[in-house]
């Protein structure tokens, strides 16, 4: 009895365990069908999952676009640098003497800090927190080959490095308010543009970076029969700028020598091609180093500022009367003031010059005779209409960010005749450049830009190009011509305003102005130096390849005339620029300033050629040549082969892979410049003027990607040596 009541407990107890095996199975066969079916386990797919274990992924790293120059000279470009990492967790040691994490976070913060520029507080506190590793933000990138060398020798445990990019600007001040600049973001390390031609090109210039995928094992390591998933990056495309190079550095110079010895409060300066368009050179002062970002404004100037042209507009009345046919340059009128509704109208001198012609009145810049040509021969309606087809109502649309429009009153009567000579009326610099194509070609008044091509660089293939488009013909050919040889005489009349604007060899038309500033309640500022000089001219007279505006703000001139600090920056641009496009002379010239205009010389190429001829025959050329290393031939130069040449300027010539630092005291920024182009130095430079202090000591080593500082300064220090000092510092 008891033996058959326990087998039937013994089967009801396998009955229950069949049961609840029978029902886990199901649920592991509906699991496993679930799974099959779907592809997903708690929500994730399977075949993700599997990836994540058994695939690994590297990226590829493209390149943002270069920005170059009309000839392909860089101007901003990605260059290689290095980042720096601390590991931190310790798991990573396996072997005790050979430590891979921070060990000690004291030591490591007392040596670092100060290399990196960052407070002994703000490391320390980096170097204690509780994860894997720990990156230094902005201080920790963009480190250099010569400053990461400097932190290994330091034998820090846990500190190593990772390769980098870094956008460069090896010109530093270099167009700088329209190139711009772009910065790496602090959240995931990606350039984007954040000023100028960089924040607004930004979706050409930008980069994809791409990837591989690959099959790795428990080790990561990569499995032998491993199928690679590539995908290709995409490199930004490159930009074509029609700045020339040589051109913008003419003015920068120009521009920095001016800043040197009058401090104005501010400078604009472009060159146009008045046959095309194209901006050649544009720059402003103050400015600013991008690979520094020491910025004051932010905004360019030549698009971006608008005030009274002064006399400068002038011009435009003129060829507005001569194209009317109401001109008579030999018909007389009373200078010194003319009536109006309101207070009148006195020339700058007040009491005139008596009876004279308006031809006259062309070359002193008679406010009088300008205004009885808007009055009483044009009429101001007419010269408005005129305004309209010279460009002055609309901005010029130029492909550049945040241009401004013109401001007229032309409300009262006074006002509007104002306007004629420069007074009343706002302008921007590009539009002034813009009207004054229409003089320079013929009466075709040509559009400016600036962006010459967007090359695709992994194709080769042209993604946009710009064209030369004409904008309007305010006037005929004929009438051009009048004007043109009217503003030279402005130049080089007896009695012109123009005559420190004279060029010799060359023959310059162009009108002076002198613009009125406001105090900040409206009240016009007195005092010699309270003005706006410039100076808008065009060479040669009679068929011109350049303008040149030039715009001064409230130089210290301690009595020197206003035009004085703004032809220094005209006619230095101006000259040189024609001699490197080889124009020729237009006026015969004698002694020495025929050999000096003669001195565009195109530099041949001297690569593989014996170092002691080559350095004769730079010498017999006028140059003077910069031997860089040790070796018996040539390896490389700069400037380039064909490249025009200034007399007196330096060709850096490079002889061997190791190079040492050339004594640079007393060198031109633009000088240091070439010497950084050529051995692939980053350049930092402070103040301006020519070279007294220098990072790398001369006779030291130098290697690519090293970091040079130079201090510059207005007064050029004495370089030459007698033999017996020269042996002595030997």
């Amino acid at each position: 009895m008891k033996l058959t009541q326990k087998n039937k407990n013994m089967n009801r107890g396998a009955a229950v365990l069949s049961v609840f095996f029978a029902l886990l199975f199901l649920i592991i066969f509906i699991r496993f069908f679930y799974i099959q079916s779907t592809g997903t386990v708690h929500g994730e797919a399977l075949v993700a999952k599997v990836e994540e274990l058994y695939k690994s992924q590297r990226t590829i790293e493209a390149e943002r676009g270069s920005i170059l120059d009309r000839k392909g000279n860089v101007i901003a470009e990605d260059k290689s640098s290095y980042k720096l990492v601390a590991i931190l967790d310790d798991k990573i040691t396996t072997d005790p003497d050979k430590p891979q994490h921070v060990v000690d976070v004291s030591d490591t913060t007392q040596k670092l800090a100060p290399l990196i520029n960052m407070e002994i507080s703000e490391v320390e506190k980096l170097l204690s927190k509780d994860l894997y590793q720990v990156e230094f933000g902005v201080a920790g990138r963009d480190i250099s080959h010569s400053l990461k060398e400097e932190i290994t020798k330091l034998d820090l445990p846990g500190i190593i490095f990772s390769r980098d990019t870094q956008r460069f600007y090896p010109n530093g001040i270099f167009a700088s308010h329209l190139i711009g600049y772009a910065q790496k973001q602090e959240n995931d390390g990606e350039a984007v543009g954040m000023m100028g031609l960089e924040k607004t090109l930004d979706k050409y210039l930008h980069e994809e970076d791409g990837f591989v995928k690959y099959q790795k094992d428990g080790y990561n390591w990569k499995l032998p029969n491993s199928k690679d998933e590539i995908t290709a990056p995409e490199n930004g495309n490159d930009v074509y700028l029609t700045i020339d190079q040589k051109i913008q550095t003419f003015l920068e110079d120009a521009m920095n020598q001016v800043v040197d010895e009058y401090t104005p409060e501010k400078i604009i300066g472009v060159v146009a091609d008045p046959k095309t368009g194209k901006i050649l050179a544009m720059s402003q002062r103050p400015s600013f180093d991008p690979n520094v970002r020491d910025i004051n404004s932010y905004y360019n100037d030549v698009v971006s500022s608008r005030y009274e042209p002064g006399s400068t507009m002038k011009i435009f009345t003129l060829a507005s009367a001569i194209e009317e046919g109401v001109y008579n340059g030999n018909a007389t009128f009373q200078s010194g003031s003319y009536s109006v509704d309101g207070p009148d109208i006195y020339d700058h001198n007040k009491v005139g010059w008596g009876p004279i012609t308006f031809n006259e009145g062309v070359q002193r810049s008679s406010n009088v005779g300008f205004s009885i040509i808007a009055d009483k021969l044009l009429g101001t309606d007419r010269f408005y209409q005129y305004l309209n087809s010279f460009g002055f109502l609309k901005p010029t649309g130029i492909d550049l960010p945040d241009e401004v429009n013109s401001k007229f009153n032309f409300t009262f009567h006074r006002d509007k005749v104002s306007t004629s000579f420069g007074q009343a009326s706002a302008v921007t610099p590009i539009q002034q450049i813009q009207a004054a194509t229409a003089i320079a070609n013929g009466g075709k008044m040509m559009k400016p830009f600036v962006i010459e091509k967007i090359v695709n660089t992994d194709t080769n293939e042209t993604v946009k190009e710009t064209k030369p488009t004409i904008v309007g013909e305010p006037i005929s050919d004929k009438t051009s011509k009048e004007v043109l040889d009217l503003l030279e005489t402005v130049v080089t009349g007896e009695k012109g305003t123009g005559k420190l604007f004279k060029i010799d060899g060359y023959q310059v038309a162009g009108k002076t102005g002198t613009a009125q500033m406001y105090s900040d309640s409206g009240e016009v500022l007195r005092g010699h130096d309270n003005y706006i000089f410039s100076f808008l001219g065009m060479a040669p007279k009679e068929d011109p390849e350049l303008i040149v505006y030039v715009a001064v703000q409230r130089p210290k001139l301690e009595g020197q005339a206003g035009a004085m600090p703004v032809s220094k920056i005209f006619n230095t641009v101006m000259k040189n620029s024609l001699q490197y496009l080889q124009i020729d002379p237009t006026d015969t010239v004698t002694g020495n300033d025929s050999n000096e205009l003669n001195q565009g010389i195109k530099l041949p190429s001297f690569k593989d050629q014996n170092i002691k001829e080559v350095t004769a025959n730079i010498e017999k050329l006028g140059l003077k040549p910069v031997i860089l290393g040790e070796g018996p031939s040539i390896n490389s130069q700069y400037p380039d082969a064909n490249t025009s040449m200034i007399i007196d300027e330096k060709v850096m010539l490079k002889t061997s892979d190791s190079v040492k630092m050339p004594d640079m005291k007393g060198w031109s920024r633009r000088d240091v410049m070439k010497l950084g182009y050529l051995l692939n130095l980053t350049i930092k430079t402070e103040g301006s003027g020519f070279v007294v202090k220098q990072s790398i000591k001369k006779g030291s080593i130098v290697k690519q990607g090293d970091l040079l500082t130079i201090s510059l300064d207005s007064q050029k220090p004495t370089v030459e040596k007698s033999k017996k000092a020269e042996d002595k510092d030997q």
